[in-house]
């Protein structure tokens, strides 16, 4: 594993998140080297039994919540409200995805926050914001999907409306909420105090659409579903050996390119094809040679080819060919690190290598494992105290789960 300080060592932060927008913010400040202190509930939180599984762990949680550390912690109790207060007052960030006005109700709003540590960052994540027309609402992932337009421009004229087959809108929620944390924390250098934060699911599958939005605003044109954007060629095609490739090359500089690799340079300067939108009228012309090329290519030799012509070509892979290809890995966007119930999970990496600041890749904790360190290190609580919080449940780990879950 990369060891080392990673550039937020030193900051602090309270995850009080659950599923994935909220955790996977909290995610990659700890892979930037922030310490991350999940506050999850007694039988710890509710994805660590989600599927798939490794063994007896779920990947679901592990993607989530590796490189953290567990304090499973009573939060209906007064004495669990009291150390998450104290750890307030210590801490630089709080972040929570409860349902807008819960974490209010639970005494931790920001103008509590504040009263408590006028430094404090609070990062609050939900389906439709603290604000708006749909703020009472519930949602989730898909939620962003469909309400801001991308399930009805994905696929080609005629198919139903078509999701996403990963939660593009959690993953990107998590980046606005990580992005705008360390803007937060920045800031706070020169003003001397902390602020509260907004970012939502909805507002994150808007920033997928807003290039059509803004076009339909100004002219009152919805665009078209169909094979290939503006440019063509571009799309993905069908090869001999039942392989498929992403071929994309819209842009007018590649056009030239694109004749050559067809063999046909007469399409040069053929005037049915001078301008993007003029290919974009006989797109089914040119997809036309492509698919009467392609279909004589097995995919590797389709990539081949156009990247022998300097255009964009790529596989399509399944899952397991993605799994299996060596960039994640060289790359380190997957890791493997050591699990205490799978004994190794892959999990997601470093996406930053900064020259300087290694991003730090830690393990999974397991339910409450770090009660005494948090509790007696962080807070001072004698080893007395932490005995009677868990003899009251106010707190739990491991092993004491038999006695807590469900």
């Amino acid at each position: 594993m990369v060891s080392g300080k990673g550039p937020l060592d030193g900051v602090r932060v309270l995850d009080l998140g659950r599923h994935q927008a909220g955790p996977r913010c909290a995610q990659v400040l700890a892979r930037m080297g922030a310490e991350v202190i999940k506050i999850e509930r007694l039988g710890g939180e509710e994805t660590r039994y989600h599927s798939p599984f490794v063994g007896k762990q779920s990947a679901y949680w592990v993607q989530y919540n590796s490189g953290k550390k567990s304090l499973s912690i009573d939060m209906r109790k007064e004495e669990g409200k009291e150390a998450l207060r104290e750890l307030v007052k210590i801490s630089d960030v709080l972040l929570q995805n409860f349902r807008p006005g819960t974490i209010e109700m639970m005494g931790f709003g920001y103008d509590v926050l504040k009263e408590l540590n006028r430094r404090i960052i609070m990062v609050n994540v939900s389906a439709y914001g603290q604000f708006g027309p749909y703020r009472e609402k519930i949602g989730y992932d898909p939620i962003g999907q469909t309400m801001s337009g991308i399930a009805m421009i994905t696929g080609e004229e005629g198919m139903p409306p078509i999701r996403a087959g990963v939660p593009i809108i959690d993953r990107t929620t998590a980046l606005h909420a990580a992005l705008g944390t360390m803007a937060a924390l920045y800031e706070r250098v020169e003003s001397g105090e902390g602020q509260s934060m907004d970012v939502c699911l909805a507002d994150t599958g808007y920033s997928y659409t807003e290039i059509p939005i803004s076009a339909y605003h100004g002219t009152g044109k919805s665009p078209s579903r169909g094979k290939g954007p503006e440019g063509a060629p571009g799309g993905i095609y069908p090869c001999k050996d039942g392989g498929w490739v992403l071929i994309t090359a819209g842009d007018q500089h590649q056009w030239h390119r694109v004749c050559n690799a067809l063999n046909k340079p007469e399409w040069v300067e053929d005037p049915r094809f001078s301008s993007r939108s003029e290919r974009t009228k006989r797109k089914n012309i040119v997809n036309g040679e492509m698919e009467n090329l392609l279909s004589t290519m097995t995919m590797n030799e389709a990539i081949d080819h156009f990247t022998k012509h300097d255009i964009t070509a790529a596989p399509v892979n399944t899952i397991a060919e993605a799994a299996e290809d060596s960039h994640p890995w060289e790359r380190r966007a997957m890791v493997d690190v050591p699990d205490f119930l799978a004994g190794t999970m892959a999990v997601s990496g470093d996406f930053w290598h900064f020259s300087r600041t290694p991003a730090v890749i830690g393990s999974t904790p397991r339910v409450g494992e770090h009660n005494e360190e948090v509790l007696g290190g962080l807070l001072g609580y004698s080893d007395a105290k932490i005995a009677e919080l868990y003899e009251n449940k106010v707190i739990a780990n491991f092993d004491h789960y038999d006695e807590v879950a469900g």
